[in-house]
Parts: structure tokens; C-alpha cells; sequence
């Protein structure tokens, strides 16, 4: 069985830039244990991004706070988890939605030498973390797949919680 963590934008904007939460900041050093805990296994990290037109798009005009824009500060994964991440040789993803249909198209790829067991951490539970996690367990239905909840946070604790009961009706453990 091959373990695979995924580490969901930990980016200064989600943090504690544009969109950040304590909640988001309180779960920096359980996603640092968590990805030297993966040293050795194999590890990939997402990162939203959006171009200067973000406020045009769909998401832009459901969510009207510019955010993860390329090339900016706030795009950027936040240094600490960033060189925790270079340690364990981690793959960064570029995404410019919720999910990301390249980690899914990886994690198959992944599935076809062996069992996976697929860990995502990182931020917001209740939207990107929940997408990637039903993309990957839409296309890999006998993976497991969890979610360690205090490496994550959601919009708000309510949501992250509805999101986490979400998931596990949808047999994301």
C-alpha cells in the first residue's frame, strides 16, 4: 500500500493574508508534523491560482476578495510549510479551482502500480480540501482517502465541521 499526503493551499492568503482565519494559522504546526511525518512517502502540495482577472470569473463574482493572484506574496505557500515541503520533495500543483483535475489524473496514474492510501491536509476543509477529496474518491472509488481534521480548518469551524460530515458520508475517512 503506497501512502500518499497531499498538503491543500497553505498559502499566505489563507493563512493569514486576504482570506486567513486563527483557525487557518492555529494548524500550521500540526501540517508541519504531519508532512515530516511523510519524509520518505510520496507528497504533493496544491496551490489555488487565479490571474488578474479574478474578479471577472465565476468565483470572482461569488466571492468578491481578490486572493492567490500568480506571482503575488499572497500566492505564495507560506514559508515554513514551503521549505517543509522542499524537504520531503514535495510536487506543487498549480490549481485555478476548487479541485484539481491534475492531482486526480496523478493519483490514477499513482493507483495503476499499487493500493493507495491518500491523506489531504490543509486548507479550507469546506471547499478545496472537500473538492479534491471527492474528485480523487470519484476517480479512484477504492482508494482510501481521509482527512486529518486538526490539519485543517475550514471558513469557519461550522463549516469545517459540516464539510468533515460531508466527506465521510461520501466514505472519506
Amino acid at each position: 500500500m503506497k501512502k500518499v499526503l497531499v498538503v491543500v493551499d497553505m498559502q499566505n492568503d489563507f493563512v493569514d493574508g486576504a482570506l486567513g482565519t486563527k483557525e487557518a494559522q492555529a494548524i500550521v504546526p500540526a501540517v508541519l508534523a504531519k508532512i515530516k511525518e511523510y519524509a520518505g512517502e510520496t507528497v504533493y502540495a496544491t496551490r489555488d491560482t487565479h490571474g488578474e482577472n479574478y474578479m471577472e470569473t465565476s468565483e470572482g463574482k461569488h466571492l468578491p476578495v481578490p486572493h492567490c493572484i500568480k506571482g503575488t506574496q499572497g500566492w505564495e505557500i507560506r514559508d515554513d510549510v514551503a521549505e517543509a515541503l522542499k524537504a520531503v520533495g514535495a510536487e506543487i500543483i498549480d490549481k485555478p479551482t476548487f479541485g484539481s483535475t491534475v492531482l486526480a489524473e496523478k493519483m490514477v496514474a499513482l493507483a495503476k502500480a499499487d493500493e493507495l492510501t491518500i491523506e489531504l491536509i490543509g486548507l479550507c476543509t469546506d471547499i478545496c480540501v472537500a473538492s479534491n477529496a471527492l474528485l480523487l474518491k470519484a476517480n479512484l472509488p477504492e482508494a482510501v482517502i481521509k482527512i486529518d481534521p486538526a490539519c485543517c480548518a475550514g471558513v469557519t469551524p461550522e463549516s469545517h465541521d459540516a464539510a468533515l460530515l460531508t466527506m465521510k458520508m461520501c466514505q472519506i475517512d
